[in-house]
This record gives C-alpha cells, structure tokens and sequence, in this order.
C-alpha cells in the first residue's frame, strides 16, 4: 500500500517565510561602504548593544574566569571529542602524486584556508556547542587567523560561556556582533580582521540569507534552513524515548521539522499521544516552539515494511535522521540521505549536538542529497599541480595541440607547437591538421 500519514504537516519550512533578501543585501551595501560606523549602528538597532566589539585579551579572561569550573570542564571535553574526530577526519585527504606518463607527474595538495569567519548563534539560546564545532575544526585545519562572532545581549554583551568556548578552540579573535553586522564584519575585514576566506556556522534567516548573497565573494559551509530531524522505528522501539527525542529537536524553533517513519501502526499512535504531555513539561519558551513545530510540521509515516521506510527517509534527506530499530547495520548499509546518522537508542541527535565529536552544522531542508556538513574540509582547498620532463611532455603536447585545433582554440595549439619545436628540432608534427 502506499505511504501512509498519521499526521500531515499543513505547513512546510518555506510557508510563510519572509523575503528578506532585500533587507540583507541593503544592509550589507550599506556596511560595506560605511565600515565599521555602519556595523555599529546595526549593532545598537538589532541587538541593543553598544559597547566594544572587539574582545580585547582582559575581557576574554574575565569572561573566561567566569564559567563555573564544572562547566569549563564540560566545555572541555566536548571540545577534546570535536577535535580528534577533525583530526581523524584531516588525515583522510592527504597530499598525493602519480607519474601519469613516464616524464609526467601530477599531484595534489591541501592547503588551509587563511583566513575563516565563525558565526556561534545566540537570541532564544546561547549555543555554546557551535563554538566548538565551528572553531575547533578551523583549528585543526591549519587556518592561520580564525574568527568568531555571536549577538550580545543588550547591554551586557556575549554570555561568558560562549566567550570561554571559542577562545578554548583557538579564536583569534571574538566579536560581540551578531546578525549580518556579524557576518558583514567578517567579511568585510572590519574592527581589524582580515578579510574571511570562507565563512561557517548556523545561524537565523538573515544569517543565512546574508551568506547566500556573498557566497562567491567568500566561501559558505552551505545555505541552512531550519533544523530538522528524522526519526526511523520499528517494533522495537521505545515509544517513550522515540517521542522525547522527537520533542528535543522540536524545541529548536517554531518551523523546525521533526519526523516520524515506521512500519508499526502501534508505535506510531503511542508516540502520538506522549508527545503533547512531554512538550507540556517544557520551560515557557521551549514549549512555545516545540508546539509551534509539532502542530505546523511534524509528521508521521507509516510505511509497509523497512524497504519501504529507506525509501522514504532518502526522499526526505534529513539533516539529522536517528533509527531505533533492529539490525542496525542493515540500516547504516542501505540509508544513503542524511546530514548525521545516529544508529540505535543508545546514542541520541542531542549527543551529537554537543559532544559526541561529529559535527552538528548540517545540511537541511533536503540538502543532504547532494552534501555532507560542516568538517575540517570545509576549511581547506585541495588543488592539484603537475611537472613533467621535456621527454614526458611530448605526447601531451601532440593531444593538446590537436584537441585544440578541433575545439578552434588556436592560442592553445600554439602554446604546445612552441615546446614541440624547442624541445624536438629534429622532428617533424603535422599538427594543424583537422581530425
């Protein structure tokens, strides 16, 4: 039978989405030709907050000496975790040459972008995990100058956690400006950063759509909607935990999908009916969200069997997609569409949000088709290079000269006759002919 909904969401993550394109790319006009001046003046509208941007080297101290030591520690083992998982991740693209040809030799090299801007968001929660996944992986990627900003709070500035946390993974420099003041800053080379090579982290429909507009100009991780997450259960499956775990990724916003896909009509309707309760126990704001995104997009599927839920699950490509279900390594063979996978009830999407080491910047909105997330490659080019000896480069020359004469670029031909003459007198190639 086809795919059956339990509950249909009556709402997408592009309903009623504002068009802010016009507004950032004004404000990120108007920042570029009034620099730092203009930045500021953003900074006191948006985020109520006046005082100095840039963190000079006493204020990250004081701030750092404020985080509780239980904390810091936390911090630091998250941290520790994000790190050797990029480091691993680092080894696995490594610097390469082959001889094609005898005489001919290509290569490939990685090299670190120099200069990266990380955006940690703050508003409605300070996440002090995307300072760690975004700086740490610059760091170990060999970035030479790593920036970091997040929104202040009015008249206070940034939360000393997430002060401590960047300047924990290696920051360069900290900014107390959010929105796309915080990215055009970045970008711009304001408060005395270089200019960002490639920017990283989440962040709001401004942030995100002030990323869209200077990708080209500046390297993006990728262009992120809402968060949303997948969760795969069969028979087996806890109903209590599927339906907290549901709860804990709806309390990202208003607009953030969560879905549920199982071939177990029980399961699913026992899901259904805890989920109100557990959303009811939330703090105020946690709650308005969560309820917000389980009554407008939250679904549930019901599926004929576990062939049928890969299928579906792939076509949703999530951005994060747990599967509570048995045979897990059936499931990690066949699932091909996904930001993080998060295989059995004993790991979680909030264990991977925080400290598990893999990385929780993550493509949504379907993106996971065609990309991964954030990781330490995201920081670095892999080019490539080539050297030959005169002897090597003949047969080369000989192709170029003849595929460019089929293609009509002459300049080019040329450009292997004139080798072809220097390093061969002797010898004589009907080159200009047609094939």
């Amino acid at each position: 039978m086809p795919r059956e909904y339990l509950k249909k969401a009556i709402k997408t993550a592009q309903t009623g989405a504002s068009d802010v394109h016009q507004t950032v790319s004004d404000i990120l006009v108007d920042i570029e030709q009034g620099g730092e001046d203009a930045a500021r003046k953003y900074a006191a509208q948006f985020d109520g907050y006046d005082g100095p941007v840039l963190l000079d080297a006493n204020a990250i101290a004081e701030a750092c000496a404020r985080v509780p030591q239980s904390l810091r520690d936390d911090i630091a083992f998250a941290h520790d975790n994000v790190r050797r998982f990029a480091e691993t991740q680092k080894q696995s693209v490594q610097d390469v040459q082959t001889e094609v040809l005898p005489g001919l030799i290509a290569g490939q090299k990685t090299i670190p972008c120099n200069a990266a801007g990380c955006y940690i968001p703050g508003g409605r929660y300070a996440h002090v995990a995307s300072a760690i996944m975004t700086v740490t992986t610059a760091k170990v990627a060999g970035v030479s100058h790593i920036a970091a900003c997040s929104p202040p709070h009015p008249g206070v500035g940034l939360p000393p956690a997430i002060i401590f946390a960047a300047h924990l993974c290696g920051a360069d420099s900290i900014l107390a400006m959010g929105g796309v003041q915080g990215i055009a800053a970045m970008t711009f080379g304001l408060f005395g950063l270089p200019r960002a090579d490639i920017l990283a982290g989440p962040g709001n429909q401004y942030v995100a759509e002030a990323k869209r507009i200077l990708y080209g100009r500046v390297g993006i991780d990728m262009v992120a909607g809402p968060t949303d997450s997948l969760i795969l259960a069969d028979v087996s499956a806890d109903p209590h935990i599927v339906a907290t775990d549901l709860v804990s990724q709806a309390e990202h916003g208003y607009n953030s999908p969560v879905w549920l896909v199982t071939d177990n009509r029980a399961l699913a309707m026992d899901v259904a009916a805890r989920v109100p309760a557990l959303i009811a126990a939330l703090p105020t704001l946690n709650r308005e969200s969560a309820e917000a995104a389980w009554r407008d997009y939250a679904e549930i599927v019901l599926c004929d069997d576990r062939e049928e839920m890969v299928a579906c699950s792939d076509a949703y490509a999530p951005e994060h997609l747990t599967v509570q279900a048995a045979d897990l390594d059936w499931w990690l063979d066949r699932l091909t569409c996904y930001g993080s996978l998060f295989l059995g009830e004993e790991t979680t999407v909030s264990y991977g949000d925080k400290a598990t080491g893999t990385n929780h910047v993550l493509p949504t909105s379907g993106a996971a088709k065609y990309t991964g997330g954030l990781s330490v490659h995201k920081y670095m080019k892999v080019v490539t290079w080539q050297r030959a000896t005169r002897a090597g480069s003949k047969s080369v020359a000989i192709a170029t000269a003849r595929i460019s004469r089929v293609e009509g670029m002459e300049g080019h031909a040329r450009s292997a006759d004139v080798r072809l003459a220097k390093y061969f007198p002797d010898e004589t190639f009907d080159l200009a002919a047609q094939l």
